[in-house]
């Protein structure tokens, strides 16, 4: 029996679609890697109860962190994206966490940099915060070693290909590391948008792009690149069609990134038939109703879609590309240099 919620809704259940296709299914996944990274700040003496814990979010890194703060007595403050959703506002304010988001933007790479500039205001205001770094502390992977031991364990001995959106690098990351302690031969397919920097799509616009969560327009210092096997970058309308055919057909309702890692996996998996192919659903669909399931009608069929193969990042396309990207370093625009 857990004896707080953030334990229940950091693991996730397994579920097989058949065909070699496994759903890594979370209810929001991010609370697994922020509940194991505030025990290990305990545990080491980096921070006490009582303490502000203070990080940028855009959406359910948020949620993770005030589960973790109400379950160890710290006090939670997050500067938000205008993606945070009266939902998930009224959960942080109930919760005890404080939020300010920060004003619209146009611009991903705006709203990115603002909200950091903004948490650097509250660093000098506050230097008794602790910020998280959710983007650039390796302590957010330790989270998902449990994670990776279920896997192995109820997967084991077929060869696995984890697929999932990049995002700030650790669930994949993480996941891969800890699976390849195991079985070295463990493949990582990431999942990027169009217009992110992480894998070099930024000059590829997506006036559509609503998968913020899954890209960047700054660097992240804990993408490690040379963990990625292949890279798959999505547009909208291809991360729609996933989102709606896994509902459709599997009735798993899950988030935009889900639908995309969805589509890409199915692709995978149709090609390495020797292989169980592991995709992450990050979060639940809810949030995403009026934006991505009320439009079902316009999807596509997934059998319709495909992704154009290139060896170049000048060569990247909407709606969909792929790149055997063989574990490479990042591109110059990925580097992180700085906190």
């Amino acid at each position: 029996m857990d004896d707080h919620v953030c334990e229940t809704i950091g693991r996730p259940d397994l579920i097989d679609l058949g065909g070699g296709l496994v759903c890594l299914r979370f209810e929001s996944m991010k609370v697994a890697s922020a509940t194991a990274a505030v025990r290990h700040l305990l545990e080491t003496g980096a921070v006490e109860p009582g303490d502000t814990l203070m990080d940028s979010s855009s959406g359910i890194y948020a949620y993770g962190l005030a589960l973790a703060c109400h379950r160890y007595g710290l006090r939670c403050h997050i500067v938000g994206s205008t993606t945070v959703d009266e939902g998930l506002r009224v959960q942080l304010a109930v919760l005890g966490a404080t939020l300010e988001q920060v004003p619209p933007s146009d611009s991903l790479r705006f709203d990115q940099s603002r909200r950091v500039r903004r948490i650097r205001e509250l660093l000098r205001e506050h230097p008794d915060y602790h910020w998280m770094r959710q983007y650039h502390d390796s302590v957010h992977y330790l989270g998902y070693r449990a994670v990776a031991d279920q896997i192995a364990k109820e997967l084991d001995p077929a060869p696995l290909t984890v697929v999932g959106g990049v995002g700030s690098g650790a669930s994949t990351g993480a996941l891969a590391t800890y699976l390849r302690e195991r079985a070295p031969d463990t493949a990582l397919v990431g999942v990027q948008p169009f217009g992110s920097v992480t894998f070099g799509s930024d000059a590829v616009a997506d006036r559509d792009i609503i998968i913020a969560g899954i890209g960047s327009s700054i660097p992240f210092g804990n993408v490690d690149h040379t963990l990625y096997d292949v890279v798959h970058w999505l547009g909208f309308e291809a991360a729609l069609a996933g989102s709606v055919d896994l509902l459709r057909r599997h009735a798993v309702f899950a988030g935009l990134s889900s639908g995309a890692a969805y589509l890409v996996a199915r692709w995978e998996a149709e090609r390495s038939p020797e292989r169980r192919t592991v995709f992450v659903a990050a979060d639940t669909g809810h949030r995403y109703v009026d934006t991505v399931f009320a439009r079902h009608a316009e999807a596509a069929a997934p059998e319709d879609l495909g992704p154009a193969a290139v060896t170049d990042l000048s060569r990247l396309s909407r709606p969909w590309s792929r790149m055997e990207w063989g574990r490479a370093a990042p591109p110059p625009q990925a580097v992180h240099t700085e906190g």
